[in-house]
């Protein structure tokens, strides 16, 4: 049997955001592209949290205001990676045991190169029995 890494679902086409972003110019972003998560970004391309719509929902019933914060002030900072050859298995039990639905992948110096979500996982799920099998 073939394993799937990966690599081979990721999205690499990443929108990222700054620490000092106001959280209103992050969910404009995430709005506009429609999608539910950024990934906080340095200079360096190294991921240092990540942003996603569940934390807006928590701010809303905090009754935050995203103009009044900036991204750094609502982040997870603590978050979980990958690497572009984790197996998709290993990869779905990383965000099962970190109950997260986003997974940021990093090559071997820590830059951010994709991204991993539970939709990616699902598809790969759907698609399975198409995938080539190895004799």
């Amino acid at each position: 049997m073939i394993e799937v890494t990966v690599e081979q679902m990721m999205t690499e086409d990443l929108i990222t955001v700054e620490p000092s972003q106001s959280l209103a110019d992050a969910g404009q972003t995430m709005t506009e592209a429609d999608i539910k998560s950024v990934v906080v970004s340095d200079a360096a391309e190294r991921p240092t949290g990540i942003l996603t719509s569940t934390d807006f929902v928590r701010m809303a019933a905090e009754g935050t205001e995203p103009s009044e914060r900036t991204v750094a002030g609502a982040m997870t900072e603590d978050i979980v990676t990958a690497t572009p050859e984790t197996p998709v298995r290993a990869a779905a039990d990383l965000m099962i045991d970190n109950t997260i639905s986003h997974l940021p992948v990093v090559d071997d110096d820590g830059r951010l190169v994709g991204i991993v979500t539970t939709t990616d996982v699902s598809a790969y799920v759907s698609r399975a029995g198409e995938l080539p099998r190895q004799q």
